[in-house]
């Protein structure tokens, strides 16, 4: 069952929509029924009540408006799972690996900078 500070992922018609937080989940005055209140992460960041049993915040599906509509818990990937990140690349270092090299035969990372010093320096000359 999801958690209070759990993050779900909120499905309508099978396509997911948003994720959410859980902030908190109370018994509803029906039996077997809980008051989940969820965190839009979206913008403008809305928080919402639903009424729902303990099976729906476990990610059964039910209706809402006639609309098809499941949580799922999200669950962090195993680091090993991840890919790795992209190391950083200085655009003011001329050496590259051949490794480098070989990807990106004709690839140049510039910064910003660089280019707005070239278009100055290509004004002054013109």
């Amino acid at each position: 069952m999801a958690a209070e500070n759990d993050i779900v992922l909120i499905y309508m018609e099978d396509t997911p929509v948003s994720f959410a937080r859980v902030e908190t989940i109370r018994a509803d005055v029906k039996k077997n029924w809980f008051q989940i209140t969820l965190l839009m992460l979206q913008i403008p960041l809305q928080v919402i009540t639903w009424i729902l049993k303990d099976d729906y915040i476990n990610g059964e599906i039910f209706y809402m408006d006639g609309k098809k509509m499941k949580l799922e818990k999200v669950v962090c990937p195993e680091q090993d799972q991840i890919p790795p990140e992209v190391p950083f690349s200085n655009s003011n270092s001329t050496e590259k690996t051949k490794k480098e090299k070989s990807k990106d035969q004709d690839a140049e990372i510039i910064s910003f900078a660089d280019v707005k010093k070239a278009r100055q320096k290509k004004q002054e000359t013109s």
